[in-house]
């Protein structure tokens, strides 16, 4: 998803680029350059300045609300072309070619891409205060207020929206920046808003970075990954897993290059990224309704509880999670041909392929799964910032040492 986020943020500030200069042409390679700057400053963020991303994280938290409230009124109140409310909520447009049912079902990959990562806070939970309060509220929080926001942000956004041909096909690239151009009849307005964007997009490609850094760096020192003594390293004076996060970003830059080459292929990887977050989703749900139809539920005890309602809403969000993964599949346009193919399906099989020839060459042998402190002979102090060891993972502070 870093890889995504990246090609979204280069979309953006080339778009803004063309938005200024007209003459000036977006070319592929253009775009994967400036990705790759998103990438690097983020990695120089993770590696120099890892102690600002507490502050960096509550700041931009503040900028993504106050954004929202200015793009969304801005638009609303400068637009004097808006859309009749039967063009928002009744009005089905369909350019794929194929029925319109299944348009619809092709529909939810777009929803289903700006409700991912919610999972990330789960990813630094060794270095959260009080973590089995703070990040469950963390990502139930960030669900409530994406969902709340979105919605209107999209709703606003249909308002505002001129011909769709246009838009689709403006010279930036970008649709939202054609409709901040056509609602404030303005170049530096339409470019305020697009930098707005812009910096979230900065500051979710240094999150991104930090959380994809530290579950690459989990999944190394419980021995699951090639190499794990590498990936696993602490660097000892700002504590930060160096080899972990650099393995991260060069992931990030591989994927972006695929677009020298091919758009085709690079669409795969936003579909697979998506589709990827879905099914490590369903995988709990799944183990979790297992185990409640065998009778072998183990009770997971903490402060927050589905209660009677668990295994019904457990059952709704895996059955959600395996319709979307499979219809992610499938085509987008029709006819189908080479180039337009959706070869999500080929990237997951490769992506399986390696994944059993890493678990049969490496992860069978080594791989236990996560471990609790008591299993590897500490007891862990949550929350824990400082005197960090890498035996017991970033974050966690040795209190006693026992047999």
């Amino acid at each position: 998803m870093g890889a995504v986020n990246n090609f979204v943020g280069a979309n953006f500030v080339l778009g803004v680029a063309n938005l200024n200069n007209p003459g000036y042409m977006i070319e592929r390679w253009h775009t994967v350059l400036v990705a790759y700057a998103f990438a690097l400053a983020a990695l120089a963020a993770n590696l120099y300045l890892p102690h600002l991303l507490d502050r960096i994280s509550k700041g931009v938290l503040i900028w993504n609300i106050c954004s929202f409230f200015i793009i969304v009124i801005t638009i609303l109140a400068t637009n004097n072309h808006k859309q009749p409310a039967s063009f928002v909520f009744k009005d089905f447009q369909n350019f794929s070619g194929f029925g319109t049912a299944y348009t619809a079902i092709l529909g939810l990959l777009q929803a289903a891409f700006g409700m991912c990562c919610y999972d990330a806070p789960a990813h630094m939970t060794e270095e959260i205060k009080d973590a089995r309060k703070q990040a469950p509220r963390a990502i139930i929080m960030s669900v409530w207020v994406g969902a709340v926001t979105g919605f209107i942000f999209l709703i606003a956004a249909c308002f505002c929206i001129g011909d769709i041909a246009a838009v689709a096909t403006s010279t930036t690239g970008v649709p939202i920046i054609q409709i901040f151009y056509d609602s404030t009849q303005s170049v530096a307005g339409a470019s305020c808003l697009s930098m707005l964007l812009i910096v979230i997009d900065i500051a979710c490609a240094n999150a991104m970075t930090a959380e994809g850094g530290r579950a690459v760096y989990a999944f190394a020192r419980d021995r699951g990954l090639p190499f794990s003594d590498l990936w696993s390293k602490v660097e000892p004076k700002k504590q930060i897993p160096v080899y972990a996060i650099l393995l991260t970003v060069a992931v990030q830059v591989a994927l972006n290059s695929i677009y020298f080459g091919t758009l085709a292929g690079f669409n795969t990887v936003v579909s697979i990224a998506t589709e990827g977050f879905y099914v490590s989703y369903a995988m709990p749900l799944l183990v979790r309704v297992l185990a409640r139809v065998q009778r072998k539920k183990t009770r997971l005890d903490g402060p927050y509880s589905l209660g009677r309602y668990g295994l019904a809403l457990n059952v709704i969000g895996l059955l959600f999670l395996l319709f979307t993964s499979i219809t992610f599949n499938f085509p987008t346009l029709s006819p189908v041909d080479s180039q337009n193919m959706n070869y999500t399906s080929a990237a997951v099989g490769v992506i399986m392929l390696i994944a059993a020839i890493t678990w049969l060459t490496t992860g069978k042998r080594q791989f236990t799964g996560p471990a609790s402190g008591g299993d590897r002979g500490v007891v862990i102090e949550e929350g824990a910032l400082e005197d960090r060891n890498p035996e017991t993972g970033t974050g966690a502070k040795v209190v006693e040492k026992y047999q």
